[in-house]
């Protein structure tokens, strides 16, 4: 089959791919390109993977130049960092995202970058040290795993496995339950640890059959109320198989570029909310066979776990549509008290939302322990009074002086 090569960072039309035809996305195939590919990225720089990205100059001057010159992404999710937050980098290759991170975090935040790629890892690596002199602090680490098993640390592994011989089949069921064990006791990262993710144009890396895998694992490594920043290529149509199962194309950010919609639905599906399309690019990285491909960054939170308890509270949705659907099947009208439980009306509270919205909170405070369940089956819109209780009598007089006005 024909495949597209690349000049001067873009596909021609003249010739198809020099890598090779894999079957039905084979993981070794995949992920063996990758990682060769991108190897060979850390020692001399490869155009054709990267789109122009603008960075803040100001978080660039203590970066060496090695590791921007040898960084490959398509947006900048480090903008949605703060200070003071725990920070993961999935597929932080040679450590440009970590260490500008590093710099907006601050001396309280951390930062922590996972890639597979052990050349990338020594890129990255090479320069901590000197990172933590210029920046001023040193809260960055690297870890080497594989971003859809965010459970198994392979320098520990390699460390614990590395007198281990394998024989037979016993000797690999031993060698996998002593893997299991270290997964249980020592995961790379643990379950709801990490405020904000943050990746740039890797989760189109994975293979079809462990994507599934790849947002759970980002799900279970956040706190609640946590979010994830992913800029990533996606494609306006489905990829047709041909282009998936050619390996290089997939190395280069092409073949396993996500369908616009189906991105965002990946996110839904692991019960992520506030989901927004922060950029879309208007012009496309690269056009093949006719199908878009452009860079994209997605914002989304965790955080819609737990009861829904009535405390009497309302929201008012400010417009500028009549009304809106929420995720949960809220209709907000413009305008209405909009009755919602405690959790929704807490979530409203915050971002995204909250620019949106008007929070409603009783006179008279609920406590917790008193509050009952929500009926989600009652009247879309709550009467004024069930905030400000059924006894509320209050007369406030109008001004009988303009000084008061």
């Amino acid at each position: 089959m024909k495949t597209a090569n690349r000049k001067n960072g873009k596909l021609t039309k003249k010739t198809l791919s020099n890598g090779k035809k894999t079957t039905s996305n084979s993981l070794s195939e995949l992920e063996t390109s990758v990682k060769d590919r991108y190897a060979k990225g850390a020692i001399k720089r490869e155009e054709a993977l990267c789109c122009p990205v603008s960075y803040d100059p100001k978080y660039l001057k203590v970066i060496p130049k090695e590791i921007i010159d040898k960084d490959y992404g398509c947006g900048d999710p480090s903008q949605y960092v703060n200070e003071g937050e725990v920070v993961l980098d999935l597929g932080s290759g040679g450590g440009k995202i970590c260490y500008i991170a590093s710099q907006k975090v601050g001396p309280k935040g951390k930062v922590i970058g996972v890639d597979f790629n052990p050349t990338m890892l020594r890129l990255a690596r090479k320069h901590q040290k000197e990172m933590a002199k210029r920046i001023g602090w040193a809260n960055v680490e690297f870890k080497r795993g594989r971003i859809q098993d965010l459970q198994t640390d392979f320098d520990l592994v390699d460390k614990k496995v590395s007198n281990k011989k394998v024989k037979n089949a016993d000797d690999f069921l031993k060698l996998q339950g002593k893997i299991d064990q270290l997964k249980k006791e020592t995961p790379l990262i643990p379950d709801n640890s990490v405020d904000v993710i943050v990746s740039n144009c890797v989760l189109n890396l994975v293979g079809n059959d462990e994507r599934k895998q790849l947002f759970k694992e980002m799900f279970r490594v956040l706190k609640k109320g946590g979010r994830v920043a992913i800029s990533d290529i996606v494609s306006d149509e489905f990829v047709p198989q041909e282009l998936q199962d050619d390996d290089y194309l997939w190395s280069g950010c092409i073949s396993g570029a996500f369908q616009e919609k189906a991105f965002v639905e990946a996110f839904e599906e692991v019960g992520f909310y506030g989901i927004e399309i922060e950029k879309r690019d208007e012009k496309p990285w690269q056009t093949v066979k006719g199908i878009e491909f452009r860079s994209v960054t997605l914002i989304a939170y965790k955080g819609k776990e737990g009861p829904c308890l009535e405390r009497n509270q309302a929201v008012i949705y400010k417009g500028p549509w009549k009304q809106v659907l929420d995720d949960d099947g809220h209709i907000l009208r413009r305008g209405a008290f909009t009755a919602v439980c405690d959790k929704t009306f807490n979530i409203y509270s915050r971002a995204p939302y909250n620019k949106d919205i008007i929070p409603v909170p009783p006179i008279k405070n609920i406590s917790l322990s008193k509050a009952t369940e929500f009926d989600c089956q009652r009247s879309v819109e709550r009467h004024p009074k069930e905030t400000k209780g059924q006894a509320y009598d209050a007369t406030i007089e109008a001004c009988s002086t303009e000084s008061c006005c």
